[in-house]
């Protein structure tokens, strides 16, 4: 899902109003049922992921538990959404891909620590937290490697923290889209229960629903032209300056 286009407050609202018009009741109950338990204190960043299958997974279970921002590091390696295995989540999700330097591991990192973000490294070799453990008290972005080669020094060396899921078998790892849904599961039933503030503000809120409506409705830019178009005549009729 793209960002929401640069409206004021007070056009977002008033859009949200018209374009459920065009939905069922059933479907705009459904989108608030859902906006009320996403939640942008926990995201996750997927670091030069390969195998598009794997993110897109991730991308569906993302989706399932109410995390809404999605952030892919591509450095060597470009993602695209597998419609098989993800199954149109990424239409309700802010996917944001980090690819425009030689090193978008730093820039991505560097970006979420600025926005208020402990990253947390996902990794079987390093001592750390388990999924019961972490603290959830500040925002958290848990950071999934590769398949084969797992996190980059880069992001390790970054990493405020570190998470493993403890497990007694002979293998010493789980297939990334298994391991996030662990995680992710854990994590937002924990978040959900406790007493930290997760949910979205409300402009967020607002924002997001104006996607998903667009999402779901067929020639919805065409009708929000329309709609910005008259509103801005009626605005200028009544001497306001738009």
């Amino acid at each position: 899902m793209t960002p929401a286009d640069n409206q004021s407050p007070d056009e977002t609202i008033e859009l949200i109003d018209y374009l459920k018009r065009f939905a069922t009741a059933e479907r705009f109950q459904k989108f608030q049922n859902a906006i009320r338990l996403r939640t942008r204190h926990l995201t996750i960043v997927l670091e030069d992921i390969y195998q598009p299958h794997n993110a897109s997974a991730v991308l569906r279970t993302c989706d399932c538990f109410g995390i809404q921002d999605v952030h892919v590091i591509e450095n060597r390696n470009k993602y695209e959404v597998n419609p098989d295995v993800a199954l149109g989540a990424s239409k309700w999700l802010n996917l944001v891909k980090h690819n425009s330097l030689g090193d978008n591991s730093t820039s991505c990192i560097t970006k979420l620590k600025s926005q208020g973000y402990r990253i947390v490294a996902t990794s079987p070799h390093k001592n750390g937290f388990t999924p019961e453990s972490l603290p959830l008290d500040q925002k958290t972005a848990l950071v999934f490697g590769t398949e084969l080669e797992g996190l980059t020094q880069t992001a390790m060396d970054m990493a405020d923290d570190f998470i493993i899921i403890p497990m007694v078998g002979f293998t010493e790892s789980l297939n990334i889209s298994v391991s996030a849904a662990i995680f992710i599961h854990t994590l937002t039933n924990r978040l959900r229960s406790s007493g930290d503030s997760w949910q979205l503000s409300s402009n967020e809120q607002d924002q997001i629903m104006l996607e998903w409506l667009k999402q779901s409705i067929s020639k919805s830019d065409m009708i929000v032209r329309d709609f910005l178009e008259n509103r801005a005549i009626t605005l200028a009729k009544a001497g306001n300056i738009v």
